[in-house]
């Protein structure tokens, strides 16, 4: 049974030729990459609050666990409808076009409406700039141009773009819920959050690539966040007795994080999916971290610290391993017990 109420011919026939690629760019607004953009932006410059952008950052990838895996469970194709032949558009943007305005797999819920519902709603309820109205203002526009325009471009119904904004409200709404119980470390909250449904998606689609390289990169952003706290943390200690705690909380945390990601690279072929897993958890783990040590001196200094006894710890290790200090160990073992013996007589 389609889901469709005949909403193609009223849209669809009011959008000239000429405008079919300025439709299909403007639904890139929602795109992943694009949305990534946005928010690795918003953190790297740390406005207004990187904490904040960071527990956005977490629902968004918590949000295309969940609409990705509703994609799974209910199978519902696209319609087939397309707004424009690409082969009626001039040979330069024909490509552009057909990498733009097509879209493959499952229709229900129209991940777009998801993404942009999160991201968008989530910087405004963040941001500081302008007003509260004004940004809610522009955040609803885009949301309402990028859902128009799937349904325009004729790879989603009405129905999935209403459900996918539905989807994204009612996530934003029970994070929120969450985290309005005063707790601190928001993020790690919302990444953890991004983990569950991640996993979620890899049990709906069998372990599909896309579900594994999601699930890979909510392990690695939980983990780097993990690491950036225990770093504060350390900073804020004035007594090595006080460490133990946050290296034991955060330091596991973050170990358990990066363990199977760490574990897919040593077994698996370099070539395969577990391993490009890893390596995308691992990178995203990076991303996180990174413009944390580049923008905080004392961050800076922690690291400097750290990385110090990390190496001070290999080469004790090394020295340990090697069989030198254990010969000459042994030696001056054996030369104290024959000189014990030899007053004894």
């Amino acid at each position: 049974m389609s889901r469709g109420i005949g909403e193609f011919d009223p849209i669809q026939g009011t959008i000239p030729e000429w405008m079919a690629v300025v439709v299909a760019l403007l639904t890139q607004f929602g795109d992943i990459w694009f949305l990534a953009l946005v928010l690795a932006t918003f953190y790297w410059i740390g406005s207004p609050n990187r904490d904040d952008v960071a527990t956005v950052a977490g629902v968004w990838l918590a949000g295309m666990g969940l609409y990705k895996g509703l994609k799974e469970i209910f199978e519902f194709p696209r319609p087939d409808e397309p707004l424009l032949e690409p082969e009626l558009l001039p040979i330069v943007v024909q490509q552009l076009y057909e990498a733009t305005a097509f879209a493959t797999g499952y229709g229900f819920p129209s991940g777009h409406a998801v993404n942009t519902t999160i991201v968008y709603l989530g910087l405004a309820h963040v941001l500081t700039v302008s007003t509260r109205r004004r940004r809610f203002g522009v955040a609803a526009g885009l949301i309402a141009t990028v859902s128009v325009s799937r349904v325009a471009l004729g790879v989603h119904y009405l129905v999935d773009v209403v459900v996918g904004v539905g989807v994204g409200l009612a996530l934003l709404a029970a994070v929120k819920a969450i985290l309005d119980r005063k707790l601190t470390d928001q993020a790690t909250i919302t990444f953890a959050v991004a983990i569950g449904f991640g996993g979620f998606f890899v049990g709906t689609s069998d372990a599909a690539t896309e579900a594994v390289l999601i699930l890979a990169a909510s392990l690695g952003a939980f983990a780097g966040w993990q690491l950036i706290v225990l770093g504060r943390r350390l900073v804020a200690v004035e007594l090595p007795s006080q460490a133990v705690r946050p290296v034991a909380i955060r330091g596991g945390l973050a170990a358990l994080a990066l363990a199977p990601l760490v574990g897919a690279l040593e077994f698996f072929p370099i070539l395969s999916v577990y391993a490009a897993a890893g390596l995308a958890g691992l990178g995203t783990a990076t991303v996180v971290t990174v413009p944390v040590l580049r923008h905080s001196r004392r961050a800076r200094r922690v690291s400097v610290t750290v990385a110090f006894w990390l190496r001070a710890a290999g080469t004790g290790v090394r020295y340990l391993l090697s069989p030198h200090p254990w010969r000459r160990g042994l030696g001056a073992v054996r030369d104290y017990t024959n000189r014990l013996q030899d007053r004894n007589r």
